[in-house]
């Protein structure tokens, strides 16, 4: 799996010269790595535009925020292209995927590695017309919320935010 992801950064995609390849590095049957990059969706089998834009669209998603829906009309309002598509300049992709795993920070997209989260329509216009320009947005939340690091709510933490209770609280006084 590392070799495939290698192979796919080098390329942009995984053609079927790069499978082989990687199965020759190997030493094992083509068709065992044609089965690893068929089931992962992390592999591309077709090429990908330079920006390859990836939109969950699974529950939390489309409940939290704004929603995923209203995200993924702005970002087909503005390349001018549909779910499965390619600008016609290969500039960018767009693809419809399953959990991308930062719910709490829903509606998010992935573009290449980087996870923007906390969208509105205005954040995915900014981050698509900065990518139009080659220029890499800061990834992350985009709420604006300084004190958010990572997956916390937005209102902040609600639990473990306190020191841990040792081993055997509340059981003897000396604990």
């Amino acid at each position: 799996m590392p070799l495939l992801d290698l192979a796919q950064r080098q390329h942009g995609w995984l053609p079927i010269s790069a499978l082989h390849a990687v199965a020759d590095l190997l030493k094992m049957p083509k068709m065992r790595v044609y089965e690893v990059a068929t089931f992962y969706t992390m592999y591309n089998r077709e090429p990908v535009g330079k920006y390859f834009i990836q939109i969950c669209t699974t529950t939390p998603c489309i409940v939290n925020g704004v929603g995923c829906d209203v995200i993924l009309d702005c970002i087909q309002k503005e390349l001018g292209i549909h779910l499965g598509e390619t600008t016609p300049d290969g500039k960018f992709s767009l693809l419809e995927v399953e959990c991308l795993g930062a719910c709490v920070n829903a509606p998010m997209v992935q573009i290449n590695d980087n996870f923007y989260e906390d969208l509105t329509v205005e954040d995915m216009t900014r981050i698509i017309n900065d990518l139009k320009q080659d220029k890499i947005p800061k990834p992350g939340p985009q709420s604006g919320q300084g004190h958010r690091f990572s997956c916390e709510p937005k209102g902040g933490l609600t639990c473990l935010n306190t020191e841990p209770r040792g081993p055997g609280f509340g059981i003897r006084a000396d604990l």
